[in-house]
């Protein structure tokens, strides 16, 4: 079952992050991993930006959370994880498929150049990488990160992104 987050998973989403986030550990770039991966503050910073949870919860657990934000002419996926001991079981695909069925503008992903599996599977949803030029655009003009993190991502775009033209 998925279901939007409420205030009383805070906790549950902050594990599920840190322990999904293990997987970027020696991957990316040492620099920017640091443990917790993201801090309560951090995660309570990116909910009062408008990042909204969603939760699968599976036997009354939360397994997977996947954010949403809407940044007025696209929206944004952020922070989508697994719990560790429950991946490959379809969960994140279940997740994506819920926030991006009703969409109306275009659908932006950043991840890690780094996290090929990450890639992988947004272009297994029909998402794409667009050029360095345009990722360095996206990245400054919808998210709030540092200029090394940008030096070290990704976007990956839906099928109703037509490029710069639109924005």
């Amino acid at each position: 079952m998925i279901r939007k987050a409420t205030d009383e998973d805070f906790e549950e989403i902050f594990n599920i992050i840190n322990d999904a986030a293990i997987a970027y550990k020696g991957v990316i770039p040492p620099d920017r991993w640091h443990e917790p991966y993201m801090t309560k503050e951090e995660l309570r910073a990116q909910i009062e930006d408008g990042v909204r949870f969603s939760c699968y919860i599976d036997n009354n657990e939360i397994i997977g959370v996947m954010g949403t934000q809407d940044k007025s002419d696209v929206e944004l996926i952020r922070h989508a994880y697994v719990i560790t001991k429950q991946r490959k079981k379809g969960v994140g695909s279940l997740l994506l498929q819920e926030l991006i069925k009703d969409a109306k503008k275009p659908v932006l992903i950043g991840t890690w150049r780094a996290a090929e599996w990450a890639i992988r599977f947004y272009e297994k949803h029909g998402f794409r990488l667009v050029e360095e030029e345009e990722k360095n655009r996206l990245l400054k003009k919808y998210w709030a990160i540092p200029e090394r993190q940008v030096e070290t991502s990704v976007v990956l775009v839906d099928g109703k992104y037509n490029g710069s033209e639109d924005f």
